[in-house]
């Protein structure tokens, strides 16, 4: 067994070696994943690791879903056209019906689509120029704390400063607003932004589009309350602005229905999704527009990898296997109460201000101190457990199993973040940098 772990750390070395200092995870993770199935990854050394990441949110129907596997399979084995531009082909087809007779016509929603690039940050790029194409406008409003990828245009709208300072030019073109409870529970916010777009002289110039994601992921699994979002998207219709929603990592049944936004009835102008979308973890984006603001013209934006159709394949196959009934969104919101439960159970043993907040399988165990969670984390990988920190300051674990997670495996991985956690805060008490 120590010939099989010197060889893994042979292979992490050559990895360091040669890949760019901007790796990310697999210095949080340090191993070589070998394989993986459903909520488990195996490294080359054999170790057995539960997943509670899930590709960053791409993976909600598990690794190597074995029933969306098999229509990749016989799709590949047919010698059907994988790579077409934008060029229609059956998988297109298929995949456009399928979508908008399961998911948009049982919401009483109707959008055409745009195939983006095949990031969720395409995406995000996608739908500002729109906005402001059709409004003749510059200005996004975005919020505190927000997220929505790291290309130019998605990080002038996202709040984090390490990110904002490593693009290297000046981040222009965006107003960022105070996020729902962000300035405490007696100030709405909305109102606040209402106020500020109304009047003529707040040094605000109107803006192309308002851009909120219902639950904030990165920005600390910030969880927006139903009548603040209804209040923003009222905003935006007064204030003749697009509302975007960014479901990139909140969509595809992670908040427990398919869009994050269900629960507040909105009718956003324009939905940005990506990483489950394609069910198998395979590059995939696309916007939802509403048909009236379909203003693009022909090639006025592409991308060579838009609507990849392998990836289109397998997105048909999760929407056929998982979204015809409501029984799997149902599972979903029985699965999140439960680890729910189990969070707050966690947190209250601890005591110590320790706060548990998100939605459906979104959940963020807010540690208050940065040492804490990743002392925690890291603990948690040594003992088997894949999870990782969001917020400002990286004190929020985050909280993103598969949502075909069977009960079993869910609360194994939450036993080894509650042990870990134990270990993690007794070692705190007793080096006297406890709160």
């Amino acid at each position: 067994m120590g010939e099989v772990i010197s060889n893994e750390r042979c292979k992490l070395q050559a990895v360091e070696a040669l890949e760019s200092n901007v790796r990310s995870y697999s210095r949080s993770f340090p191993a070589i994943f070998s394989r993986a199935r459903g909520s488990v990854m195996l490294t080359d050394s054999g170790r057995k690791i539960i997943d509670f990441l899930s590709g960053a949110g791409a993976l909600n129907y598990g690794h190597n879903n074995h029933e969306i596997k098999a229509a990749i399979a016989d799709y590949l084995a047919s010698d059907a056209v994988v790579h077409g531009l934008d060029m229609a082909t059956p998988a297109k087809l298929q995949f456009m019906e399928t979508f908008s007779s399961v998911i948009l016509r049982e919401r009483g929603l109707q959008y055409r689509f745009q195939f983006t690039g095949p990031t969720g940050a395409d995406a995000i790029e996608a739908a500002l120029k729109l906005a402001r194409k059709i409004t003749g406008r510059r200005n996004i409003i975005s919020f505190t704390h927000g997220y929505h990828g790291l290309s130019l245009g998605a990080i002038a709208a996202s709040g984090n400063r390490f990110h904002r300072r490593a693009s290297g030019v000046s981040l222009s073109d965006a107003t960022f607003m105070p996020y729902d409870g962000y300035l405490g529970p007696a100030v709405d916010t909305a109102d606040y932004l209402r106020k500020m777009l109304l009047d003529k002289s707040s040094g605000i110039d109107p803006p192309a589009a308002i851009l909120v994601e219902t639950v904030q992921g990165e920005g600390g699994i910030n969880v927006a309350r139903m009548e603040w979002l209804q209040s923003i998207q009222a905003v935006a219709r007064e204030a003749g602005a697009l509302l975007i929603v960014d479901d990139v990592q909140m969509g595809c049944g992670r908040t427990g229905e398919f869009f994050s936004f269900e629960f507040a009835a909105l009718s956003p102008d324009i939905v940005a999704m990506s990483k489950s979308l394609s069910g198998y973890g395979l590059p995939l984006s696309m916007l939802l527009i509403k048909e009236e603001l379909d203003a693009w013209g022909p090639g006025e934006h592409t991308s060579t990898f838009r609507g990849n159709n392998l990836a289109l394949v397998s997105a048909t196959a999760a929407l056929d296997i998982y979204w015809r009934t409501p029984t799997f969104s149902q599972e979903v919101q029985r699965m999140g109460e439960l680890m729910r439960g189990r969070l707050h159970a966690i947190a209250s043993e601890h005591g110590n201000g320790f706060v548990v907040r998100g939605r459906g399988m979104a959940l963020g165990f807010d540690c208050r101190m940065t040492e804490i969670a990743e002392a925690a984390t890291r603990k948690a990988f040594e003992k088997g457990l894949i999870v990782e920190r969001c917020g400002p300051n990286d004190q929020v674990v985050k909280f993103l199993p598969a949502l075909t997670i069977d009960a079993e495996t869910l609360n194994q991985g939450l036993e080894i973040f509650e042990d870990s956690l134990t270990q993690t805060v007794k070692k705190a008490r007793s080096a006297d940098w406890w709160l």
